[in-house]
């Protein structure tokens, strides 16, 4: 894997962890533009996976074997991105409900 792709997946990865820090602090709007930076690096990662290789050779044992470990990276820090995903989905559930029932009109006000 090209180097900077595995750039791309380790920046995605770390403004996924600091969308989990700052969910678990309750601070919804810097998680909102910390998703929209996710989907910028995303859109990136895509493009500069479109790119062709710049030799175009097929790789030789080394180059294999560090694909090999380029994948095992990537695999590991997509499984960082799915599980960060998933907590910050359950931190959510709770604030997603409360703004579900403000819009929806069922919150009770105290005078």
């Amino acid at each position: 894997m090209d180097p900077q792709l595995l750039s791309y997946y380790e920046a995605i990865e770390r403004a996924s962890a600091d969308m989990l820090n700052a969910a678990r602090a309750g601070r919804w709007d810097e998680v909102v533009k910390l998703e929209g930076a996710c989907v910028l690096l995303i859109s990136q990662l895509k493009h500069a996976a479109q790119e062709p290789d710049a030799d175009g050779a097929s790789p030789s044992a080394p180059a294999k074997t560090q694909a090999q470990e380029s994948a095992r990276i990537k695999s590991r820090i997509m499984q960082r991105i799915l599980v960060n995903d998933a907590e910050i989905r359950h931190l959510a559930e709770p604030w997603l409900q409360d703004l579900e029932d403000t819009l929806a009109g069922k919150r009770q006000t105290l005078h």
